[in-house]
């Protein structure tokens, strides 16, 4: 892995701007976003929906360029997806044809490598889907199938993890399983994690800072630290601390999104 900036950081986002092309106009989703994220921290992002959230994540995996600005991975422009950036989508996008082992493999085969079959099988025994190397993606739960997904992307031992929304479609108790097991993966692989979320909730419980950002176009609104140690457990959600945070986080979308109604769509010339 490659080490982290002198200062710490590991991502840093500088004046990022990012314009769609559509058939109204040119449609300003990010408008110069700055933030940092320290190595081995774990940062949550909620917003109002079209806040620019996933397009934010996109830009950082290398996925989507920017119109304008810049994101850093220990002080190096990212141009193009890394295998040092693992990255875990809404949905498994597991390949249905493939079973579970060799859809984790699928990414190595693509470019030529050989896997880590040690440390997947400790992934596998770790997120409890040992024994189930041979199974096909329909014969496992949805929250199985994103369990696949976190190993699929864990296996390159990447030094960031990106999170888009990954647990939105899971039962509240299986989404409650899944935050407990990525907590528990990052206090054994210490892997800086920047997730994206709709639940309150869910981003205080595993963040270390809750970033809010403004209704479209999304621009960095507001950082909350989350003062709790780890490991955590459940118990803290009904603590006074959380149910203050929640509101106030709350507020911030909600009247955000008020403000945003009365507002003409967002429009922009692209960046040169």
């Amino acid at each position: 892995m490659v080490e982290q900036m002198s200062d710490g950081v590991k991502l840093r986002v500088r004046q990022a701007s990012k314009i769609y092309p559509t058939a109204s106009g040119d449609l300003l989703a990010i408008d110069r976003c700055d933030l940092d994220v320290r190595a081995g921290e774990i940062v949550s992002i909620v917003g109002p929906s079209g806040s620019g959230k996933t397009t934010l994540l996109w830009t950082m995996s290398g996925l989507h360029s920017l119109s304008s600005g810049e994101v850093q991975l220990d002080g190096k422009p990212i141009t193009a997806p890394s295998r040092d950036i693992g990255m875990v989508f809404q949905d498994a996008n597991l390949l249905p044809w493939r079973n579970v082992q060799a859809n984790i493999a699928f990414p190595f085969e693509i470019m030529g490598q050989q896997p880590d079959k040690a440390w997947i099988a400790q992934l596998m025994h770790r997120v409890g889907l040992e024994g189930f190397e041979n199974r096909m993606p329909r014969e496992l739960s949805g929250g199985m199938q994103q369990r696949v997904a976190l190993v699929r992307a864990l296996s390159f031992k990447p030094s960031v993890l990106l999170m888009d929304e990954p647990f939105g479609a899971l039962d509240a108790f299986t989404r409650e399983e899944m935050n407990h097991l990525v907590e528990e993966i990052y206090l054994d692989t210490r892997t800086t994690i920047l997730l994206i979320t709709h639940s309150i909730e869910e981003a205080i419980f595993l963040a270390d800072r809750v970033i809010v950002m403004s209704a479209r176009p999304g621009r960095i609104a507001s950082e909350h630290l989350v003062p709790f140690a780890r490991p955590r457990s459940m118990e803290i959600m009904s603590t006074k601390e959380v149910f203050d945070l929640t509101n106030i986080i709350k507020k911030e979308i909600v009247g955000d999104q008020k403000s945003m109604a009365g507002r003409p769509r967002s429009t922009a010339r692209a960046a040169g």
